[in-house]
Order: structure tokens, then C-alpha cells, then sequence
């Protein structure tokens, strides 16, 4: 399998972390949304990331899709997502309010990024902000109640994987000031996780868009309009 797409994005890296602790082996293509545009509408008509090639040569896009994928070949005893019941609804609530919050800061990283100064919506900027930290605040809640505890159930779930690599992803692209105190809850859980080989072999410096470029899609299936 090839996974397409720089690891500083969160929805590329949760696919990688996958991937890793599902000890499923994949080449990566480190390819920008920018630069490398047209190579990746070779795989992806919409030159999104991230883009799972199958070695069949089929291509599988937007980083849940790609995970649903990854759960069925490993099995459900295997999977990071349970199957049906309250674990897997409560790791869709996390995993939810966490997208949530990365879009919202890609929403904050792309105003600043490629919308000249004077023509930047403090109001529109403020509310993404207000959103983002609300999410978090209600991650941070989550992970402060279950303590030493992962997320949901009793073992490693990709409600952790995603929490962890979007609140990894915000602290490094908007330069959250001190963000593990603000949310202590995650910060720990993030600790935890970011020792472990896969998210460590994972973890890349956060690459500033060049305002240059043509700018991505703000999200993953998002539209030109702003999200609400």
C-alpha cells in the first residue's frame, strides 16, 4: 500500500499511526497539496490527501474512509474502531469533536496563510478559535475523567489516535502556548501516546503553507463556503 500525503497533517498522520500499530506495511509519499498537486490527482481526483493506494491499484480517499478500510483487513479483534455498540459510538463522539477541532484550525492556519491582511474576518477567525477550544476543552474533559485510562475501553482506540495527532497538530501549527497545562487531561494522554515508536516515527515539523501556492481544500470534503 502507498500512503500519499505530508505527515504534518493530522488527517494523513492517523492513517500512518494506523497503519503502524496494525503492523500493516506501506510506502509513503511525502506530497504536498501544493506543490504537488498533479501528481496526487494521478491517484485522487480532487488532489486531496490523504490517498491510500491498494496494491490492486484501487485508490481510497478521505482518512475515515481509508480507516474503515484498514479495521475490516485487520479483523475486529484487531480493529481500532469496535464494531457497533456504546464503544464505537463513543469513540465517533470523540473522534467527531476532534476532527472538529482540526478543521477549525486549518480554517485559522488557511485565513492567515493565504488571505492578504486586510481582507482578513477577525470575527470569522475568532469564532473557529472559540470552536477549536471548545472542542479541546471537551476532549480534555474526556481524557481527565478516564485518568491513566485509554479514551474508550480498556485498551489502545483510534478515538486516542485521533485526539492525540489533532491535539499534537494545533499545539504545533497555531503554537498553542503551553497547551499541555491549558489542557492537562490531553496533554497527558498525548504524552503517553507520543513516546510510543508508531507516532513518534510519525511526527514531522509542522510545514507553514506558502501563500504562493493555490490553497487546498480548507478540509476534507469541505467547500469553497466556510464551514459553520
Amino acid at each position: 500500500m502507498i500512503l500519499i500525503g505530508m505527515l504534518d497533517s493530522p488527517f494523513v498522520r492517523r492513517v500512518a499511526v494506523s497503519l503502524k500499530l496494525l503492523a500493516m506495511p506501506f510506502e509513503h509519499k511525502n506530497w504536498s497539496v501544493g506543490k504537488d498537486f498533479e501528481l496526487i490527482r494521478q491517484f485522487n481526483p480532487l488532489g486531496r490527501v490523504p490517498t491510500l493506494v491498494l496494491p490492486s491499484g484501487e485508490s481510497l480517499i478521505d482518512s475515515s474512509a481509508i480507516l474503515d478500510f484498514l479495521d475490516e483487513s485487520a479483523g475486529a479483534q484487531h480493529a481500532l474502531l469496535a464494531r457497533s455498540g456504546q464503544e464505537r459510538r463513543d469513540a465517533l463522539r470523540i473522534i467527531s469533536i476532534a476532527l472538529g477541532a482540526a478543521e477549525k484550525g486549518v480554517a485559522q492556519l488557511y485565513e492567515r496563510a493565504f488571505r492578504p491582511e486586510e481582507k482578513r474576518h477577525e470575527p470569522w477567525s475568532e469564532r473557529c478559535r472559540n470552536q477549536m477550544h471548545g472542542a479541546l476543552a471537551e476532549l480534555d474533559r474526556v481524557a481527565q475523567s478516564r485518568g491513566e485510562d485509554w479514551l474508550v475501553g480498556g485498551r489502545m482506540s483510534q478515538a486516542d489516535v485521533t485526539a492525540v495527532c489533532v491535539f499534537t497538530f494545533l499545539g504545533d501549527a497555531l503554537q498553542l502556548s503551553q497547551s499541555w497545562m491549558i489542557y492537562p487531561g490531553l496533554g497527558a494522554l498525548a504524552a503517553r501516546c507520543e513516546a510510543l515508536p508508531e507516532f513518534r516515527s510519525t511526527h514531522v515539523p509542522f510545514h507553514q503553507p506558502e501563500r504562493a501556492l493555490p490553497p487546498p481544500p480548507r478540509r476534507e470534503g469541505a467547500t469553497q463556503q466556510r464551514p459553520g
